[in-house]
């Protein structure tokens, strides 16, 4: 076999089968990932393997409240380090809610030095008054905001109209992106049934009410979940509660370089022949 020599990258070599993909910095196909637990030295790692497909992380529900402060300021400076946005579970802003103590909640998250805030309602129902404040306190601060449709029990969910009229409110008090529950499971709880699958004349409702389907981050843990939604919308939807170790992969699907994709991308380029 006679050596092969070549200054080229696979990049330069050969195209991504589904083309369109937006790089870094992006206004759509955001990636959110959740973080349960990563370590200084793991997150270190991660960021300089995938910290360009990355967007958004998500200190899952209260674990912001167990690391050190120290610790917990050295994440967060080294997401900011790689222009990634990092912010606290919704679930942590209940709590807050519930304390009555969600202002200063908010002022604390920027302070600390996070970049965004979850205004949400997955676990209890907060009225629409704090909603609505919450909301412009964090915008009037700088702190991007994103606030969650869905529950996140199967017997506490609201009727579809409820959930339609919710977006249109938040939109209107000025959040950035509205989050469609999904659960770290993605089963049972959002637009999705026990299955995993969506509920899809939910989906459709919801893209239907938005005045732009990019505001949207939908929370799909499952490859199945990616994959519908990457076929529908495109490489460039918004999908969150990702795995670190799944953020590659789902990059993968992104590009059509897994053969779910690449299927999907050779079928078009067959149809359009």
């Amino acid at each position: 076999m006679s050596e092969y020599h070549s200054s080229k990258t696979w990049r330069q070599l050969l195209r991504f089968p589904l083309d369109g993909r937006d790089s870094k910095p992006r206004a759509k196909g955001l990636t959110m990932i959740i973080d349960n637990g990563l370590g200084l030295g793991e997150t270190r790692d991660l960021l300089t393997l995938v910290g360009d497909y990355i967007d958004f992380i998500k200190l899952g529900f209260g674990t912001s409240a167990l690391y050190s402060q120290n610790l917990l300021e050295e994440k967060i400076s080294m997401a900011l380090s790689f222009n990634i946005d990092i912010y606290p579970g919704g679930t942590f802003f209940e709590i807050a809610v519930l304390q009555d103590s969600w202002e200063e909640f908010i002022i604390m998250a920027k302070h600390i030095g996070f970049t965004a805030i979850e205004v949400s309602d997955g676990t209890i129902k907060i009225p629409d008054e704090i909603r609505e404040k919450a909301i412009s306190l964090a915008s009037s601060i700088n702190l991007k905001v994103l606030t969650e449709i869905g529950q996140k029990d199967p017997r506490d969910q609201i009727p579809l109209p409820e959930m339609l009229s919710q977006i249109k409110k938040d939109v209107d008090c000025g959040a950035d992106w509205i989050i469609v529950e999904g659960r770290e499971s993605g089963q049972n709880a959002g637009v999705y049934d026990h299955n995993g699958c969506f509920i899809m004349h939910q989906m459709e409702e919801i893209v239907s009410v938005i005045p732009d389907p990019s505001m949207l981050i939908w929370e799909a843990p499952l490859k199945q979940q990616q994959q519908e939604l990457i076929m529908r919308f495109g490489p460039n939807v918004n999908i969150g509660n990702i795995a670190p170790h799944e953020v590659l992969a789902l990059e993968a699907l992104r590009s059509g370089l897994r053969g779910d994709t690449l299927r999907f991308s050779c079928n078009n380029i067959i149809s359009r022949v």
